[in-house]
């Protein structure tokens, strides 16, 4: 079995003396592991950091053996990543909510290509925070749970949508929630596109999805928490919200 691809390194860790065990996310692999024999050398090592563009071969005896990269860097995100705070809070959740969510081999090109163009953005710290909600409504969507803001799920009128539901993940209205409201998820402006997408928004509709990531993936799929960069990131976006 073999077979070669461009993937987004997610995660490294030392194995044995020399090698390393990587964690790739790939468009027609989906998330996948190997061994990269060298993979601890001073000459490569440096450049296996979280987010890094690699061009990668994966190869096994047979198809359920964990198997054995070869890669080469296409480029490098760590200059950018760690250009400041936020940006690399952001880079280290996104890296770690895929190894999290994504069950092992299962291709998901689409989200894919989402978490490159998201990559990509990194240290454009105006626009960055959005396409970070953005690209959590993808991961929802790609694993199955993602979330119905047309219209009103008690009235099925399409505005003004004010809420989301904690159990169906549908868009309320403020006449269909009446004395439910309170029990409801804020549904901000943002999440559907509209407005100039302040930070203090971005936070709201980040409560929201997240939300659906604890109860769905971790408590429903993985029986364990989200991973705390998660958090962190929110935690340095409320900072410069102030």
């Amino acid at each position: 079995m073999d077979w070669r691809d461009t993937g987004i390194l997610l995660s490294s860790r030392r194995h044995g003396e020399t090698s390393a065990i990587l964690e790739i996310f790939t468009p027609g692999h989906g998330r996948h592991m190997g061994v990269l024999r060298g993979g601890a050398s001073r000459k490569i090592a440096p450049s296996l950091q979280p987010g890094a563009q690699l061009d990668v071969a994966w190869r096994a005896r047979l198809e359920d053996h964990m198997g054995a990269w070869t890669v080469e860097p296409q480029r490098s995100r760590a200059a950018t990543a760690m250009s400041d705070r936020l940006t690399l809070a952001g880079l280290n959740a996104v890296v770690s909510l895929l190894s999290f969510c994504l069950p092992e081999r299962e291709t998901h090109a689409a989200l894919y290509t989402r978490t490159e163009q998201l990559l990509d953005l990194m240290g454009e710290a105006d626009v960055w925070p959005l396409a970070y909600l953005n690209w959590e409504m993808a991961l929802l969507d790609a694993m199955g749970f993602g979330l119905d803001l047309s219209a009103c799920a008690v009235t099925g009128i399409n505005e003004p949508l004010d809420f989301v539901s904690p159990r169906t993940g549908r868009a309320v209205s403020a006449v269909g929630a009446g004395d439910w409201a309170a029990r409801l998820l804020p549904l901000p402006p943002v999440l559907l596109g509209r407005g100039p997408a302040p930070d203090s928004e971005i936070l709201g509709g980040l409560r929201t999805t997240g939300h659906f990531l604890e109860t769905r993936i971790a408590n429903g799929l993985r029986d364990r928490p989200l991973p705390p960069a998660r958090a962190l990131f929110l935690d340095r976006l409320a900072r410069r919200t102030g």
